[in-house]
Parts: C-alpha cells; structure tokens; sequence
C-alpha cells in the first residue's frame, strides 16, 4: 500500500522524508513499519535518518542516490514549494567568488530553525542552522541571503574590497537586485554591514 503511494507521488532518487507521510492517509505507524520493510527488501534507500529514496538504474548496485543539495533543498530551503531559507556563509561567499575557501559545514538560514543557532549532520556533511534575520519567502530570500554576506564580508573575503564589489554587482545584475530592495532590511543587521558597505564602495547605493 504505501509502496504504491510512494511510485506515485515521488520519482526515483526524490528523498522521502518519512515524517512527510503522514500526507499519504496511512497510520504512522504503519508507514514506518512498512518503510523498514521496504529498506529490507530494496524498494526503498536510506540516506539518512528518517530520510529515504526510490533508488534510481545505475551501473552501481545500490543505485543512483539523491545529492546532498537535492536534500538540503527539501529539507531546509522549501516547505512544499514555498521558500523558506538559503545558504549562507562560506558556501555563498565561494559561489560568488570572493573566497576560495571550502566549506567544511554548510550554514543554512532557515524559517525551519527553532533556535538561532544549531549544529546537526545530513549524511555525511555537518550543517549550521540559522534562524533568519527576518522570515524568508521567495520575494527576499537573495536580499537576505546577500546581506548576510555583507555582514561578514570582512571575515569571508580573500580579495581587495574594490574586487568584492565588483563581483556583488556582478551577482546584483545576475539576479536584478538593486540597493532600494535592500534597504528595508538594513536595520535588521549590526552597524558593522554600514561599514562593511562603505569599505566595498556599496553604500550609497548599487543601480540593479
């Protein structure tokens, strides 16, 4: 019954968040019953702790598997197809290209987080979660994500600050944000982001 339920609503390599099911109509204790019944037999992977797949044809034996972004994306950055979070720290500032350094956590800033700061593990990769200077939708989740940045751009930045400006308005101009959409959001944040503004040539304003 609930194997059906899965072929139905979810493809191969999807992750499959068991607490999701109690959607399916089928008592929870059934649903894990038959989850770990499914995992014996192969129907169904585990990735990780309440977290499993329909494996996918591979030339592996176990599988094609979901990747660590597919899951964090279900898991901490949506809720249903709502946006609700977005990286954050060294991850972006990599991304955007003013460090090269390689994240050894992934920080998440998430409407999902009950506390403002919180260590747990995806798989095998340690992740930070954060509670969002304000709740994230899909309209402000880049300007927040891009003043977090900015927050800590003196710590994160491995080039010249004329650089980093260079490469947020390059980032501005890929993805149409403008000084005027920031603003509102400013005085969320310590003094510090004015200073950082000023140092990368940003504080008066950047044309979209």
């Amino acid at each position: 019954m609930l194997y059906d339920y899965l072929k139905k609503n979810y493809a191969p390599k999807d992750p499959i968040f068991v607490s999701d099911l109690r959607k399916s109509g089928i008592p929870m204790n059934t649903v894990r019953q038959q989850v770990m019944r499914l995992a014996e037999d192969g129907k169904l992977k585990r990735f990780d702790t309440g977290i499993y797949y329909l494996p996918a044809p591979s030339l592996f034996k176990s599988g094609a598997s979901p990747s660590l972004m597919d899951v964090i994306d279900r898991k901490y950055l949506r809720d249903g197809k709502d946006c609700c979070g977005y990286m954050t720290g060294v991850a972006f500032a990599n991304w955007i290209g003013i460090t090269t350094q390689v994240p050894v956590a992934y920080e998440i800033a998430t409407n999902k987080a009950k506390t403002g700061y919180k260590k747990t593990k995806l798989g095998r990769m340690n992740i930070i979660l954060r509670q969002p200077r304000a709740a994230v939708s899909a309209e402000n989740a880049k300007v927040l994500q891009l003043l977090d940045l900015l927050k800590e751009i003196d710590l994160l930045a491995e080039i010249r600050p004329e650089e980093c400006s260079q490469k947020i308005l390059a980032y501005m101009r890929q993805t149409g944000l403008s000084f005027t959409d920031l603003q509102p959001y400013l005085l969320l944040y310590p003094d510090k982001i004015f200073r950082n503004l000023y140092e990368t040539r940003l504080l008066y304003g950047v044309p979209a």
